[in-house]
């Protein structure tokens, strides 16, 4: 696929890294030469240095024969104008901007065809409150990612010791509750001196106290799996109450609102350094947000706010140090978990997992959502794990036993590469992609399966993998994509 990328920040490094690994035609614009050339130096893409809203930049970008925009330079304006230029200039067919007002993803009217022509809009605060919101709900989980309208959950956990089945075989584990719609699809482990290595997830492999453990589950059975790797004891978990969040800027602002939506349920409170930004976060939150001054590393002002009793500190600031130093401060002297923001990958990796429980970084976040629109076939969702080496991918199953490899097969018969897990089948979903009529099937409640070697694909199941290596994403799309001659 031949792409362009318009901006060479943050996110459009990372979504560049993400997509030359997987061997398509890249071209970055941006305005700053030295950032391209320093692109240029790590990645197979092309530079191209201009203005990315204008005509002659990006015909030199190659646009005419371009088949996807991604449109995330700094200015939301910047992005919609490209956008509409690419659409009304290049005839460019999937056109997505990174857009952070809210007033023009309220109103569909200026993104159509008729407006500024964006096909999806990715706002990263939109998709850093989703995800952080997932870690609220399931507070022993590093990582929480949906699947299938959320009727399916991926969910990484670290494994601790004297939980029930810390120590036990994934057999066992699995026929402890076979009636249980669960599956340990990769295990990542900790070796002194050097990077967690992938442990894949045999029936004898067994489960090890600190081990990052990937399992992928019915929704309803996400709090069990967490249980039984983790907890050391029936009690149950306490739920997250008091949040403490360090930073009042976009994202800060835009948890808060969020969690402000449901009163009652959140005691939280806010710490901004600039006063003028203190008067406008208290103007724009809920009256029961308490909203403080001062620096998120001051020792004095988390004992005052008792730090102590905090279920989650958030470190939201735009400094990676010092949302790193605040997150290890608060843990020490006694919140009871958090997370920090951080914007440098090799930062996030040393980070994750240590004293702070998870480290978050925002491209990685957003990333799933803009991976969906470069794959090819039915892909209905993508998410980055493992900083962008691994990948949770869903497919729905199109075609019949004579246009597809799939229909009608048994599990054991699919040509798949060695390495990649087949996780779950969620069969019986309404199929929203074309108009028919409506069948029992679309009817029946949505089932989860757990896939055996003899279970047999039918079309329009959801198919949930995990794949530890990008690499073999091209292997799976091009295995369930549908052909007219295919027989």
């Amino acid at each position: 696929m031949k792409i362009i990328i318009l901006g060479a920040g943050r996110v459009g490094q990372s979504v560049a890294d993400s997509l030359v690994s997987e061997r398509n035609d890249i071209t970055v614009i941006d305005t700053d030469a030295e950032r391209l050339r320093d692109l240029e130096s790590r990645f197979d893409l092309r530079g191209v240095v201009g203005d990315g809203i204008d005509p002659a930049v990006l015909a030199e970008a190659g646009a005419k024969d371009t088949d996807l925009l991604i449109a995330c330079a700094a200015q939301d304006e910047t992005n919609l104008v490209c956008c509409k230029l690419a659409q009304l200039l290049f005839n460019i067919p999937k056109r997505i901007a990174r857009v952070r007002s809210m007033g023009f993803q309220a109103d569909p009217l200026l993104t159509g065809p008729e407006g500024f022509a964006v096909d999806r809009i990715i706002c990263p605060e939109q998709s850093l409150t989703r995800y952080i919101g997932k870690l609220i709900d399931y507070p022993e989980a590093m990582q929480v990612r949906e699947f299938a309208g959320g009727r399916a959950c991926l969910v990484s956990v670290r494994a601790r010791a004297g939980a029930p089945m810390v120590g036990h075989t994934v057999a066992e584990m699995r026929n402890s509750t076979p009636e249980v719609a669960v599956r340990l699809v990769a295990i990542y482990r900790r070796f002194p001196e050097e990077p967690d290595r992938f442990v894949a997830c045999a029936g004898e492999t067994r489960i090890e106290p600190g081990d990052e453990v990937f399992v992928l589950a019915a929704r309803e059975h996400i709090a069990h799996v967490l249980a039984t790797l983790h907890r050391r004891d029936a009690t149950p978990v306490r739920p997250v109450r008091r949040i403490m969040i360090a930073g009042g800027g976009r994202v800060g602002l835009h948890l808060a609102l969020e969690l402000g939506k449901e009163a009652g349920r959140y005691l939280v409170k806010i710490i901004e350094d600039d006063s003028a930004r203190c008067i406008e976060l208290a103007s724009r939150l809920p009256s029961d947000t308490l909203v403080l001054q001062g620096d998120t590393t001051d020792e004095n002002l988390l004992g005052d706010e008792s730090i102590d009793e905090i279920d989650l500190f958030l470190a939201l600031t735009d400094d990676d140090e010092d949302n790193i130093m605040s997150c290890l401060l608060a843990k020490r002297m006694g919140a009871r978990r958090v997370l920090a923001l951080i914007n440098r990958r090799s930062y996030a990796d040393l980070m994750h997992g240590t004293q702070i429980d998870i480290a978050l970084s925002p491209a990685q976040a957003m990333l799933g959502e803009l991976l969906a629109y470069v794959r090819q076939g039915d892909v209905q969702a993508v998410h980055s794990l493992r900083r962008g080496v691994a990948e949770a991918l869903e497919i729905v199953v199109r075609g019949d036993r004579k246009t597809s490899r799939v229909v009608g097969r048994k599990v054991s018969e699919l040509a798949l590469p060695r390495d990649v897990h087949i996780g779950l089948i969620v069969r019986g979903l309404p199929d929203s992609l074309g108009a028919h009529e409506v069948s029992p099937d679309d009817l029946r409640e949505p089932q989860v399966i757990i896939p055996r070697s003899g279970t047999v694909l039918e079309s329009n199941d959801h198919v949930v993998f995990f794949l530890p290596h990008k690499r073999l994403v091209r292997d799976v799309e091009k295995l369930f994509r549908v052909s007219a001659t295919f027989f």
